[in-house]
């Protein structure tokens, strides 16, 4: 794990000694970071210091920047070692913290993001939140020092204002934030969720946004389905759409393959370039849904292409897959993945060179930066021979091997439980709709990695492991995601093995995290934080109660358990309310329904 490029001197402090490959990108810096640590807290109270929160993970760019523009400065070091406790959380490493204190960031200031900044009290309260902070005030933007200064000397002179204020910022998101909405499923949920979708569908490009835009499985899957239920070209098209676009677009990797985050334009062309797993997951499930629902050979090679990228970039050694590729390399975003155009006419020749680039869109003034992103935006697909097709791939391996020898992008070796879940059941379900044997033995080898090294002597699933050693108790979405992966495996392979593991694991998982109603997200072993909140929405990584939902109806539909069914009313009528007043932010939830109709 090469984190090199991030130490700019030989001095050290705590997070040396972290696992954490975010952690360990700022252990070289000036400022005395504490991991979150009881010693911290105590600390705090001992020197009656605020706490400094600063929350991000190892594949993010604006982390980066705030970074070499904050954290390496000696000045910004000088104020936090002098009036604060510096703690830094790797999210994605403990998500438990990232999500509790994220609720307080949207409350506090209406926004949230990476790197999340926050000020606390001793006891862990917040009293501000923000994101990204340039070194000084600029364009409109405060400083960190500016606002360093600022909350040192009210610590210093009101005190008691900022604590009070903190109790009375936890009274209110404690009280909104876990207070659910009850009720059943309105009937019409399905045509309501359907409605809204098409109301913010886009007609030119694709998608259900504007700018920046995201790939957003969730509504592609449940467009799928209802068309499919309903035969309703409409639902379809706007699904198949979208995918297609994003396929066209620079938000995928055309010569490596996989899907970069999102967009930050409305056309799909110009990405954020970090490459994360749990996205490519949930894609591949929604290219190969699309196959097995149309039979256009397109979504088949799509998807075939995530899990190319996949298997050749995330998948460990060991068994399990690594988190992310970054978005940058040598402090650029993008260049490891963007070409000149006479990059590529060097490097196949004349002839060829003007083949790939006039295919992909590669121009003398490109489209990035100067540089070129290859895209196949205003394509027709199937206008293309397979002759011209064979050509274009052959010349695409040559351009792969000349990228391959630049400076990669940063790889984030975390194995985590969660992610691997959602792998798992995407190249098992792969596997069986193409017929595919190495996929479904890669996700075997995932699961297997699992279950031998992240489940404790006690029997308790654990969430993340790093260099050899499994730790922190798995959350919700560990639990949840695993056990769906293994479900589909089993459906797959008829492994009674892994439908033994899952019911065992879902009678710990209804256990550890709620007996009655929509689950909490971290357990009753984990650590207690200031808030123990239920997620039951979903944003880029789906809601743990949905996928405990769909855990649940595939339970209830292999055994027949009367149980399953049960326990799975109870958790959705616990926030039935709320699918009923904003369908579209509960997307998985609503497909888990659909098991039972």
């Amino acid at each position: 794990m090469d984190v090199a490029n991030y130490n700019i001197n030989d001095k050290t402090n705590r997070l040396i000694h972290e696992r954490s490959p975010y952690l360990l990108q700022h252990a070289h810096n000036p400022i005395d970071w504490y991991p979150w640590t009881k010693e911290a807290f105590e600390k705090s109270k001992e020197e009656d210091k605020p706490i400094f929160l600063s929350i991000g993970y190892s594949t993010c760019r604006w982390c980066h920047n705030m970074n070499r523009e904050c954290f390496q400065d000696d000045e910004v070091a000088d104020l936090l070692n002098k009036y604060y406790i510096s703690i830094k959380v790797d999210r994605e490493e403990r998500p438990d913290i990232d999500y509790v204190y994220m609720i307080f960031a949207e409350a506090i200031s209406g926004n949230a993001g990476w790197p999340l900044t926050l000020l606390l009290t001793p006891d862990k309260k917040p009293f501000f939140a923000g994101t990204y902070f340039p070194k000084r005030s600029k364009k409109g933007m405060l400083g960190l020092v500016e606002l360093l200064e600022k909350v040192k000397n009210l610590w210093q002179t009101r005190r008691e204002d900022l604590i009070e204020e903190s109790n009375e910022i936890l009274k209110v998101v404690d009280a909104n934030y876990n207070t659910l909405l009850k009720g059943n499923i309105h009937k019409d949920i399905l045509n309501r969720a359907y409605k809204e979708l098409e109301s913010i569908f886009d007609e030119e490009f694709g998608g259900f946004s504007r700018r920046p835009k995201f790939p957003l499985p969730q509504y592609i899957l449940f467009l799928l389905e209802y068309g499919e239920k309903f035969n309703d070209d409409r639902a379809l098209y706007m699904a198949k759409y979208t995918l297609e676009n994003m396929y066209k677009g620079g938000i995928f990797d055309h010569v490596g393959f996989g899907f970069y985050r999102y967009s930050i334009d409305n056309k799909w062309l110009v990405p954020h370039f970090e490459k994360m797993l749990y996205d490519n997951a949930l894609l591949g499930i929604a290219y190969t849904r699309a196959y097995e629902i149309t039979g256009k050979s397109i979504y088949r090679d799509v998807a075939e292409k995530i899990y190319k990228f996949v298997l050749n970039e995330l998948a460990s050694e060991e068994g399990g897959f690594y988190s992310a590729l970054d978005a940058e390399t040598e402090g650029e975003e993008g260049k490891y993945y963007t070409f000149e155009y006479n990059e590529i006419i060097n490097l196949l020749g004349e002839e060829y060179g003007k083949v790939y680039c006039d295919y992909y869109n590669i121009t003398q003034e490109g489209n990035f930066e100067g540089k070129n992103i290859p895209n196949l935006i205003g394509k027709d697909l199937e206008a293309i021979s397979i002759d011209e097709m064979s050509k274009l791939d052959s010349i695409r391996d040559i351009i792969l091997t000349y990228r391959n020898k630049r400076t990669k992008p940063f790889r984030d070796e975390k194995i985590l439980t969660s992610w691997n879940g959602l792998m798992i059941s995407s190249l098992a379900y792969g596997g069986k709709v193409f017929g595919n044997q190495i996929f479904i033995r890669k996700a075997k080898e995932a699961a297997d990695f699992i279950i031998s090294n992240l489940i404790d002597k006690e029997g308790n699933l654990l969430s993340i492991h790093i260099k050899e050693k499994s730790y922190n108790y798995g959350l919700l979405e560990d639990y949840a995601f695993f056990i769906y992966g293994l479900l589909v495996l089993y459906d797959v392979t008829n492994d009674k093995r892994y439908l033994e593991i899952s019911k065992k694991l879902t009678d710990d998982m209804l256990e550890l995290f709620g007996k009655k109603g929509a689950l909490y997200y971290y357990s009753s072993l984990s650590e207690q934080l200031i808030l123990r909140p239920k997620a039951i929405y979903d944003g880029a990584i789906p809601s743990g109660n949905a996928f405990a939902l769909l855990v649940l109806g595939k339970l209830y539909r292999i055994t027949k358990d009367i149980n399953y069914y049960n326990v799975s009313q109870d958790i959705i009528k616990s926030y039935g309310g709320n699918i009923n007043k904003n369908p579209t932010a509960y997307m998985y939830s609503i497909l888990a329904s659909l098991i039972y109709k």
